[in-house]
């Protein structure tokens, strides 16, 4: 099989999860061996792109990402396509299913047809909405910081509040501002409509976005506003989808895509919203702006709580995104009441880790503390993101302390009146002149990084020393903690008299009996018993049995004199509960004194795993006749 894969990787906002599920599917191939290439599409656009010739040596495909992606250029190739979220968190086991060829294959018809076959039709709703909202931020963000900087540079204060003289080039940025924002609801609708029909739903979809943000067309002084412009996405995006599905002579078929659909789509979608749907959904839109904008007193309160703990709750998932397109929705209606909450709430949590990992340092572990660094400088560019690795961790300690912290700052936000005329969070607005009240700003922020940190030196445990805690060797587990040992090869602690090439059992039990024996007769453990104590409370965490015929048992133990390994052979396998479910032949017991603390369990078991995902160098060592063969072999891991 070839050893090199080829990824995409996407978010809706196109900043921290894009880059986060790229960084560690390149780890999880680099930890067994194989290259991952990773396209990312990001706020910027599109970076490292994959070639033709890239995709067709790579062994398979996989796409992470909760946008649109066109597929089409990879038929033929083992294909997974999952959520962003995925490739944070299991990209380990996405490597792992192209490398065993458990991916389907993608058959090269058209786009839609196999994003219905793998997607329900609430996640397929769900990305469209997401894919809408990556293309509308940046219109959103552009518009409202060149209107902030004009305001708050060319602005006179008189009778009516602040104005900008006409015929200046502040008026100028304004007007430029004003264009971007007005886009953004037929943006929303255009790419809602693209992520469901892929190009032929771009154009009803831009039109009935149009259409909804222009209220004189279906006879409303309000328009339909950002709910009006995801109904239109949605409406342009199913029609086109059918139409595209409709069986059509061959002498038509070349221009369905570019003049029959496109024309009957926005006829649909338009006359629908002139004479049916748009004076409703206006009519709902301003009932609601009217609402959000005379909420006083505990009815604020509990707005600014729902909204701070829906940032904070996923930070940058499913919850955080509908607050924030309800914040960026108002700001287009010239209610930046909302989005000011909002804005504090976003950079809390990223902010608040950062504090804690300079502040509780015994809460924290050395790895902890670097991501620190990291997680506040993104809390600084209004970048929740930064908070996740320390969320996914420890979710049930530190997720209840940044949604309070969160809340925490969103109510004190609403209640001093910030305000906030960019769609975007994070002291970076306020330093751009996008906030209003700054000082009742930065108060909200310490206020709720405040409660966030206290909440965590209650609730965190104290970390007792920097090692990595020892889990199942998974190959994440193994890339993430390379540590130094005494030895740069197997064959160091290793000799022939550690090799077995007929283990004289058939049981789990047996084996490890048979192997740990082995460790006793060539005097590298003082007791028999006490080690294999060790190995057995091993295997009750999780089994050793890592797949594709291998089991690394392992254990530290004070019985153990040094680092050493065995290796035992079972031609017919033996049953170790492995995560294929397939018997185990290729058995390395590893044994690791108690006190070791250059974890030599996860060098050898780092070494061994980059080794043993090579299917050659398996069957190379079934087949060895002699020890010296099998030496030989081993002597190559390092």
């Amino acid at each position: 099989m070839s050893e090199f894969i080829v990824a995409i990787t996407s978010c809706p906002v196109g900043i921290a999860h894009t880059y986060m599920a790229a960084e560690n599917l390149e780890k999880a191939g680099a930890a067994v061996g194989v290259k991952v290439k990773v396209e990312t599409h990001g706020s910027i656009g599109v970076e490292n792109s994959l070639t033709s010739e890239e995709i067709a040596q790579a062994a398979g495909v996989i796409i992470a990402a909760d946008t649109q992606i066109d597929k089409s250029r990879f038929a033929g190739k083992q294909l997974i396509q999952v959520g962003v979220q995925e490739g944070i968190h299991h990209a380990d086991q996405l490597v792992q299913t192209i490398l065993k060829q458990e991916a389907p294959v993608q058959s090269g018809t058209a786009v839609e047809a196999s994003a219905a076959t793998q997607d329900s039709l609430g996640k397929r709703a769900y990305k469209s909405l997401m894919n809408g909202v990556s293309y509308m931020v940046p219109f959103v963000v552009t518009g409202g910081l060149l209107i902030a900087i004009a305001l708050s540079i060319g602005g006179q204060p008189g009778p009516n509040g602040i104005a900008i003289p006409e015929g200046s080039i502040w008026a100028t940025m304004n007007t430029i501002g004003g264009v971007a924002m007005g886009l953004m609801v037929p943006i929303l609708s255009a790419f809602i409509a693209q992520g469901i029909a892929d190009r032929p739903g771009l154009v009803p979809g831009f039109i009935g976005g149009m259409i909804a943000a222009n209220g004189s067309l279906y006879g409303s002084e309000a328009n339909a506003g950002f709910i009006g412009g995801i109904i239109a996405g949605f409406l342009a995006g199913f029609v086109a989808l059918g139409m595209k599905k409709l069986p059509v002579p061959k002498a038509i078929q070349s221009i369905m895509p570019i003049i029959v659909i496109p024309v009957i789509s926005s006829l649909i979608v338009g006359f629908s919203f002139i004479y049916v749907i748009g004076q409703p959904v206006a009519a709902l839109f301003a009932g609601l702006t009217n609402f959000l904008a005379g909420l006083q007193g505990g009815s604020e309160i509990v707005l600014a709580m729902v909204l701070g703990a829906m940032i904070a709750v996923d930070m940058g998932g499913p919850f955080n995104k509908v607050a924030f397109l309800f914040g960026s929705g108002m700001i287009a209606q010239g209610n930046f009441s909302i989005m000011g909450p909002i804005a504090v709430a976003i950079c809390i949590p990223p902010l608040a880790l950062g504090v804690a990992t300079f502040v509780l340092k015994n809460k924290f572990s050395k790895p902890e503390k670097e991501a620190g660094k990291a997680s506040f400088a993104m809390g600084l560019f209004g970048i929740t993101e930064g908070a996740i690795p320390f969320a996914s961790s420890d979710p049930l300690r530190v997720i209840p302390s940044i949604v309070l912290g969160s809340i925490t700052g969103s109510v004190i936000a609403m209640l001093g009146n910030v305000t906030d005329h960019v769609a975007h969070g994070g002291p970076i607005v306020a330093v751009l002149g996008a906030v209003d009240h700054v000082l009742m700003f930065f108060v909200a922020v310490a206020a709720g990084i405040t409660v966030t940190v206290l909440l965590l030196h209650l609730l965190k445990k104290n970390v007792s020393t920097e090692t990595v805690t020892e889990a199942a060797p998974t190959a994440t587990t193994i890339a993430a903690t390379p540590a130094p040992a005494a030895f740069t090869k197997l064959t160091d602690i290793l000799s022939e008299e550690s090799i077995i090439l007929d283990l004289e059992t058939e049981t789990k039990e047996g084996a490890i009996h048979q192997l740990a024996e082995t460790f006793d007769s060539l005097g590298k453990i003082d007791s028999l018993p006490v080690f294999e104590e060790a190995i057995y409370s091993r295997e009750a965490e999780s089994t050793t049995g890592i797949g594709m015929s291998v089991a690394i048992p392992h254990g530290k133990s004070a019985a153990v004199k040094e680092p050493s390994v065995v290796f035992g052979r079972a031609a017919n396998g033996i049953d170790w509960n492995s995560l294929d479910g397939e018997p185990s032949k290729l058995i390395f017991m590893i044994a690791v004194p108690e006190n070791n603390k250059e974890d030599a369990h996860l060098k050898i078991l780092q070494m061994l795993s980059r080794k043993l995902m090579d299917n050659g160098f398996r069957e190379k060592l079934l087949a060895a006749q002699e020890k010296a063969e099998v030496m030989a072999l081993l002597d190559t891991v390092h």
